[in-house]
């Protein structure tokens, strides 16, 4: 079911933000999704509903406008995520959903002064998305946001078109040096210092050199650039021009051996195969190279820095760098391949829906959500050391009481239904639970399913993908007609009276024990065997023995789980961490006091405090 996505954005002039936006949301349209776009240009694009709205106007009376007609639009259009692109954007936005269900989510491209009037970073929404590493220091260091609510994905590349578009000026020996961007603010500065000191020296003293100037707002070109471009004009003529703003910046950029830029521009001319001398409003990387890519990346090519900090372009040292260059005494070479790893759009946009996914269920959901978690639910009491079951009986009155408390149990299949667009968020209940059971032990199949289904109630069975284990063989010395394992045709009878069921390894292992090789093979295939004897999708993983780490996560996520499910450990929400999930231990001596904690969303912040953890 496709999402409903509202982009809100500044564009008075066209800027990296911009083209970020545009980007996304043509690729969203294109991908089946419903996409608008509230913005100061109707018609910048035809590929989606454009509306226009003065969001660049910060008066007090058009502000309140412009809050009027997205909340209205909100309505309307049941949109199910605000996407916001500028700090103006964010503004309106926050107040437009204030009072709805509808999360807002804000990318930042720039440095952020925090606004007198505000007391808080909630303007910009559940999650944040900070385009280069720098600029999350700077967000999180110097305006306070949670760290964990800042995310880095940087402006995306569309290598599939960038591939289609090639050099077609014949290699013979002329060099051709564009400076692209905009020519207002700190940029313009810049670009007249280069024009004014350093395009001098190279038109002077290399015949075969030639500068175009690619960009908008020649009016805000500082006056002395301007002045020394007339002169450069006046003596090299048609060897240095400036060409305003272009729709062909791309072909441009193919077409020339040294692109001066920062941002998109520079990210843009390295993956056309174009030299890059990376220089922005926050500091200067030079010639672009293996050696120094991961700190342009970092500052978004020059753009960001984490302290601001004076800055002005050492002239000399960059008129030292171009003649290094057309001389053939260095070379700026960069892995293509690394490049589109790092920004390819069809990696990128399935964790950007992620992202509002994640946004949709903190704002639909923001306490947490008890999940608790069971083992054997055996007749009679058993002999276990690790005291994991509770006798039917007793399981029984846990129903009741889950009733009596007016809890609505959810899967995380369910859980992820809601967060991506398949089921109206307004049907979310408001005191949802999670029941699990781990290993699927027999008298689940001839005690759980009957009561569960006596009260009304499914859960998550988390299962071992080796069809073949009969009883528990990882806990030793145990009473083995307890341990006893459900037979295939057990499990699929909780599959087919809607239960989730999720994977649990294959042979029960430590998994931080394992190198990387053999982790993915428990978890991969668990995942595999469950879905093909069960025909069920497989979204949530139980860590046995509840031991993971970093590297155990990222393979869990790697594996193509939605959700890693801990053990007396992890995020206070589902969200804080979708692959650390908080979970409790259900024990055969629960007391209605101790269901009450254990079925309260303040129960979570209370076991940190108490256990640390």
């Amino acid at each position: 079911m496709p999402l409903r996505i509202l982009h809100v954005l500044s564009s008075n002039f066209f800027a990296g933000s911009v083209a970020y936006a545009l980007q996304l949301a043509e690729r969203q349209s294109a991908d089946g999704h419903d996409v608008y776009m509230a913005t100061d240009q109707a018609g910048l694009s035809d590929k989606f509903t454009c509306l226009p709205l003065p969001v660049s106007d910060r008066s007090l009376v058009q502000r309140f406008r412009n809050i009027r007609f997205l909340k209205k639009l909100l309505r309307e259009q049941n949109i199910n995520v605000i996407h916001a692109h500028s700090r103006a954007a964010s503004w309106i936005a926050h107040y437009a959903v204030r009072g709805t269900i509808v999360p807002l989510v804000s990318t930042i491209h720039g440095r952020q002064v925090k606004h007198s009037a505000l007391k808080s970073n909630d303007i910009y929404g559940e999650k944040v998305i900070a385009i280069c590493p720098q600029l999350v220091e700077h967000l999180a260091n110097e305006l306070r946001m949670d760290r964990r609510n800042v995310l880095f994905f940087p402006n995306p590349l569309d290598f599939e078109v960038l591939r289609h578009i090639s050099r077609t000026r014949p290699h013979n020996g002329s060099v051709v040096i564009s400076v692209v961007g905009r020519l207002n603010g700190p940029k313009g500065a810049h670009i007249s210092d280069l024009v004014t000191h350093v395009f001098p020296q190279m038109l002077q003293q290399y015949a075969d050199v030639s500068v175009q100037i690619a960009g908008g707002e020649w009016d805000s070109f500082p006056d002395e650039g301007k002045e020394a471009f007339a002169r450069l004009q006046s003596r090299f003529g048609e060897r240095i021009r400036y060409l305003g703003f272009t729709n062909q910046a791309l072909e441009l950029m193919a077409n020339s051996d040294v692109v001066i830029g920062a941002g998109r521009v520079a990210m843009e001319a390295l993956a056309l195969g174009s030299a890059v001398f990376a220089t922005g409003e926050a500091c200067c990387h030079g010639f672009v190279t293996a050696a120094n890519l991961g700190d342009a990346i970092g500052t978004n090519f020059g753009d960001i820095l984490s302290v601001a900090v004076p800055f002005r372009p050492d002239t000399a040292a960059i008129a030292n760098e171009l003649q290094a260059y057309i001389t053939g005494t260095m070379v700026a070479d960069v892995d293509i391949d690394e490049l589109s790893r790092i920004y390819d759009l069809n990696r990128i946009m399935p964790e950007i829906l992620g992202i509002y996914s994640s946004a949709i269920m903190r704002k639909l959901s923001p306490a947490p959500i008890p999940v608790l978690m069971y083992h054997r639910v055996p007749d009679t009491p058993i002999n276990t050391r690790h005291r994991t079951f509770v006798t039917r009986e007793n399981f029984e009155k846990h129903l009741r009481f889950f009733t009596l408390r007016g809890l609505t149990a959810i899967t995380f299949q369910e859980y992820l239904a809601f967060s991506i667009g398949e089921k109206p968020l307004r049907e979310f209940p408001k005191k949802p639970f999670i029941l699990t059971f781990d290993d699927g032990y027999r008298d689940n199949f001839h005690n759980v399913l009957r009561l569960a289904r006596k009260y009304g109630y499914k859960g998550v069975m988390f299962l071992l993908g080796d069809f073949s284990v009969i009883g528990n063989f990882w806990d030793v010395g145990e009473d083995e007609t307890a341990n006893r394992i459900m037979t295939t045709e057990q499990k699929k009878a909780f599959a087919d009276q809607g239960w989730e069921i999720g994977a649990h390894t294959l042979t029960h292992p430590h998994l931080t024990k394992l190198s990387n090789e053999d982790a993915l093979h428990e978890l991969q295939d668990s995942k595999n065997r469950i879905e093909q004897e069960l025909q069920t999708k497989v979204v949530s993983f139980a860590y046995p023995f509840g031991t993971y780490d970093a590297r155990i996560k990222e393979l869990v996520r790697q594996a193509g789980f939605d959700f890693g499910i801990a053990t007396d450990s992890g995020g206070i929400t589902i969200e804080d961490d979708r692959f650390a999930v908080f979970r409790v231990n259900m024990f055969p001596e629960e007391s209605l006091f101790s269901l009450f904690k254990k079925t309260s969303s303040w129960y979570r912040k209370y076991y940190q405090r108490k256990r640390g953890k």
